[in-house]
């Protein structure tokens, strides 16, 4: 890499690092214009859109003027020079140009489609060990300090679903190569955060019958249950019910029938 590279980070606060390290970037508005800029790379984001995902509905009347000056100090940041480089003007506003790679974004994806390859070959624990990688991505909250911005947040919540996603890969595959003992704290963690995915009550329930904790599965259910029922008002899915009674019979083939490592791309 030359002395002019530059990468960007959105798998958490933003980041942007250089040849000499992460370069600075305070002010929020102008953070916010790259993380817009980075969400839709490649394509023109107009100056009313920035304008609205930078004040919303409290624009200055000076609003454009302000732009410019924004776009201004962060091209004078990166490699080009305020006179071109990686952002560059359109015919209605402004986009940012990245090669691939150039963004954590492009890794994480690359490593769950590959994850997912593996496992549908049979190749479980090299599937655990990149989804476990690519886990190590996420640095944090999603750009936590720019969700006013409402392209950003439905950013935010797509990532999300796709960490939620890997995670769940991952688990997948450490249940099928045996690793019931070491993935129970993590889910158990996991169950409290997000009460309503019953995916993790399932992968819990399996890890504890796979410990020979089945009692403790059996009241996993029964959590999951109540929790469904008092939030959503319903039962749980069928494949969920399946699962407590393969645990109360002790129906090791059927228990193991429960374990599928590769899903369908969303």
């Amino acid at each position: 890499m030359g002395a002019d590279w530059v990468q960007f980070g959105v798998l958490g606060p933003l980041r942007i690092t250089g040849a000499t390290g992460d370069l600075p970037l305070n002010a929020r508005k102008i953070r916010t214009l790259l993380a817009v800029l980075l969400v839709r790379a490649d394509q023109s984001v107009t100056v009313d859109q920035l304008t609205d995902e930078i004040w919303g509905a409290r624009a200055p009347r000076r609003a454009t003027a302000s732009l410019h000056v924004y776009v201004s100090q962060l091209r004078k940041l990166l490699p080009g020079g305020e006179h071109g480089g990686l952002i560059q003007t359109s015919s209605s506003g402004y986009q940012i140009h990245v090669e691939y790679g150039d963004v954590d974004l492009h890794a994480f994806r690359d490593g769950v489609e590959r994850g997912r390859a593996l496992a549908r070959d049979g190749h479980h624990e090299l599937a655990f060990d990149l989804f476990r990688e690519m886990l190590d991505l996420c640095r944090g909250p999603v750009l936590a300090d720019l969700q006013e911005s409402p392209m950003i947040r439905a950013f935010t919540t797509w990532l999300d679903e796709l960490r939620l996603e890997c995670t769940e890969l991952m688990i997948d595959c450490g249940l099928t190569i045996g690793r019931h003992r070491d993935l129970i704290s993590l889910l158990q963690s996991l169950t409290v955060q997000y009460p309503l995915r019953e995916d993790f009550y399932r992968q819990l329930m399996l890890a504890l019958c796979g410990a020979h904790r089945r009692s403790e599965a059996l009241d996993v259910y029964r959590t999951a249950r109540r929790v469904l029922h008092e939030e959503l008002g319903l039962e749980p899915c069928a494949a969920l019910r399946d699962l407590h009674q393969a645990a109360l019979r002790g129906d090791e083939p059927l228990l193991l029938a429960h374990r599928h490592p590769l899903r369908e791309t969303a």
